[in-house]
């Protein structure tokens, strides 16, 4: 039987040197500062940019830009070669604060932000101060449109970090914000009464200018000789009378009276069957005396 024999551990043979705790950590710093030098991790395809809320923030959010492209042959209410695409608006960063934080790569022109991207093309339609929808709590998107195309390529080599509030344009949290808030949601009577107003009288010139429209278009037949038919052929409903409106009023409460519930209790239901047999026996008396007195006048007759 063979024995197998152990062999120690050779004590003598060569081992990697070990460098010093300050060696190390100082390696390990050089290997971050390398790293944070090459760039910041960003999207296929964008750009980050730093931001900070106020000086006192250590750590930096970061936006992500790219110059808005669409595909040949889409329609897009931004103009192109003009306009930053932005993700990962924070909820502090108001258009304001953007268009301020961007305005040193050239002139902005306007700012929007949404929820979510914009696949269809904008409304036109100005924004109401008074009635707008809920504002988006998380993060958003944003599209900042330069009056230059030269605007965006400078956005996008743009270095930070950035302050979002500053002590010449402070942004408000916590409280004061929340009494902010409140205090622009009283409303002023006489800018609403203007901007209902003027509301409106668009609202009627829209509404006259398609009616007008579906007039000339009334009786010509289109490419497949269907002929529109609108409402105005119709003949005018008259307004009810007085006399009208009673006998409808009547009507509905003949028809309520019923639909009300009748003998819901027991004893209900009992006396209108004692109140029923007693005009039953009523009625048949009152045949029994007609009778007899057809019968002296001798005009019964039975058959």
């Amino acid at each position: 039987m063979e024995t197998v024999g152990l062999r120690a551990p050779n004590c003598n043979s060569q081992r990697p040197p070990q460098l010093p705790v300050g060696k190390m950590v100082a390696r390990r710093r050089k290997r971050g500062a390398q790293g944070s030098e090459q760039g910041i991790p960003s999207p296929p395809g964008y750009s980050a940019i730093p931001i900070k809320f106020s000086e006192k923030q250590q750590a930096s959010h970061y936006l992500y830009v790219r110059e808005h492209r669409v595909r040949e042959g889409t329609k897009s209410s931004w103009p192109q070669k003009r306009t930053l695409f932005v993700l990962n608006v924070p909820p502090y960063c108001t258009e304001e604060c953007l268009a301020r934080l961007l305005s040193p790569c050239g002139p902005v022109q306007s700012v929007d932000l949404q929820e979510k991207p914009d696949l269809a093309d904008r409304s036109e339609e100005p924004k109401s101060k008074f009635f707008h929808p809920t504002p988006v709590q998380g993060f958003q998107v944003a599209y900042v449109v330069f009056q230059k195309p030269g605007g965006v390529s400078a956005a996008l080599a743009l270095k930070g970090p950035l302050l979002v509030s500053t002590d010449s344009h402070p942004v408000k949290s916590g409280v004061h914000k929340w009494v902010s808030n409140y205090t622009d949601s009283v409303p002023d009577p006489e800018a609403l009464r203007v901007e209902v107003d003027t509301f409106m009288e668009a609202y009627d010139k829209r509404i006259a200018e398609e009616e007008a429209k579906a007039k000339e278009e009334e009786g010509i037949p289109d490419e497949e000789g269907w002929v529109k038919v609108t409402r105005r052929g119709r003949r005018p409903v008259l307004p009810r009378t007085e006399a009208a409106s009673l006998r409808v009023l009547e009507r509905e409460r003949r028809k309520r009276a019923r639909k009300e519930l009748l003998n819901f209790y027991a004893w209900q239901h009992r006396e209108t069957k004692m109140e029923h047999l007693a005009q039953l026996r009523k009625k048949f008396e009152e045949d029994k005396q007609r009778i007899e007195l057809m019968r002296a006048q001798r005009k019964f007759r039975p058959y």
